[in-house]
């Protein structure tokens, strides 16, 4: 196993599109879609790739490093929150009709934040934690068992937040059960589908990484960014 303190060849990338698939689907998450019938929000479109990076971090770099690439995302979120208030604040410039569209989008943005990075906390520790543990469990085998269950459970706490967080008061009872249900299902199977390339893509960066983490003596308390 290669020191952990030595460089990565492509951990950066990796944490480069965490975190802008987080800003962007939670810029698409501020509109809800219906497909006949069933409801869910714009970010379940590119989302769920979120937990197989989140995969890729703790089954390749461990969960130390997840949870640095959690934080990063976290702040990058953060930045874009500051940014589009700051904006939508300023004046208009006398040309500028588009304020009221602006708005429409982003002004209800701050909220959708909140429940995003709320849900996306909790559900993303919990998904490196559960598949930490796992890797341990069984010993480095049954990938698809330890990266199906984690996404499950991790899943079911994003979703179930990030619902009850952005349109409490909003939906209907009905609605919001069928916005967590259909969000957790569909986030669960793009897991499933998507299996055969989480596996090559974990191949490719341990053998070219030099590295297979297992999380025997790792501090799981999130609120560090020490690796």
């Amino acid at each position: 196993m290669r020191d952990m303190k030595h460089h990565f060849k492509y951990y950066d990338l990796v944490v480069a599109f965490f975190g802008a698939i987080l800003l962007i689907s939670n810029i698409s998450a501020t509109k809800l879609i219906n497909f006949g019938g069933i409801i869910s929000d714009g970010g379940a479109v590119l989302f769920p790739l979120a937990y197989i990076f989140g995969d890729v971090l703790t089954e390749v770099y461990g969960y130390k490093y997840a949870r640095r690439a959690v934080w990063t995302a976290f702040s990058i979120m953060l930045l874009g929150v500051f940014a589009f208030t700051v904006v939508r604040y300023l004046p208009a410039a006398a040309d500028y009709t588009d304020q009221a569209s602006f708005e429409a989008v982003l002004g209800f943005f701050p909220r959708i934040v909140i429940a995003s990075l709320t849900a996306f906390l909790v559900g993303s520790f919990t998904n490196s934690y559960v598949l930490a543990k796992l890797k341990i469990k069984t010993q480095g085998k049954k990938l698809w068992y330890r990266l199906i269950g984690s996404t499950v459970i991790g899943e079911l706490f994003d979703t179930t937040i990030f619902a009850i967080v952005a349109f409490g008061g909003i939906l209907t009872a009905p609605d919001m059960i069928n916005l967590i249900l259909v969000g957790w299902i569909f986030k669960t199977l793009v897991e499933v589908v998507f299996l055969p390339v989480t596996y090559r893509v974990i191949a490719f960066m341990k053998k070219h990484e030099g590295i297979d983490t297992y999380d025997k003596k790792t501090d799981f308390t999130p609120f560090k960014l020490k690796v």
